[in-house]
């Protein structure tokens, strides 16, 4: 991975979608971005935001996401968020808004390392359109958790193998390394 061509995009690890659940990933994801910004490579943080009358409303009747104190990010990664290229805001699962998507192409990267919350929503999602946008995307498997709990989470790593290839499943240990960071970086 080289860090002119590699940026890392930490997904929705929002207030709102910390649980229980995904609330074990949040060293792994802050140590995935210390060691990322040590290596002086390209981070992006996305938010997601459940607009009224969303899909996610009117097919799902699911209605979170909605408020200020849930729409934050997590206080961890705040200590972030001016080093980072951009937090792109969406209201839709995947990184490629047409925000998301143009910021991709002008900076010319051709992988995205994926982690954050949810991996069986908007990390797969990100994962899969970024796929077919012709992009290579790496999930960062103990960087990633599901809220609805862990077989959520293995369920869409199984899916990933299959769709994207299991080489493209990677830990956040095997992403340090490969970007030139370092293995063990702690806040």
């Amino acid at each position: 991975m080289d860090p002119r061509s590699t940026a890392l995009i930490v997904i929705d690890v929002q207030q709102g979608f910390v649980n229980r659940h995904s609330r074990g990933a949040l060293p792994a994801i802050v140590r995935l971005v210390t060691g990322w910004r040590a290596a002086g490579a390209p981070v992006v943080f996305t938010r997601f935001h459940n607009e009224l009358g969303s899909p996610y409303e009117t097919i799902t009747g699911w209605t979170r996401l909605r408020t200020t104190e849930e729409q934050a990010l997590v206080e961890e990664l705040e200590p972030f968020t001016d080093s980072a290229v951009t937090t792109i805001d969406k209201a839709q699962s995947s990184v490629f808004t047409p925000e998301g998507a143009q910021l991709i192409r002008d900076k010319g990267w051709s992988d995205l390392v994926l982690c954050g919350i949810d991996t069986d929503a908007c990390v797969y999602d990100s994962a899969i359109a970024a796929y077919q946008s012709g992009y290579r995307p790496w999930i960062v498997t103990d960087a990633c958790a599901s809220t609805g709990g862990p077989e959520y989470h293995d369920a869409a790593l199984l899916l990933a193998a299959r769709n994207l290839g299991a080489d493209q499943l990677v830990t956040s240990e095997t992403v340090l390394t490969r970007i030139g960071g370092p293995k063990g970086a702690h806040t």
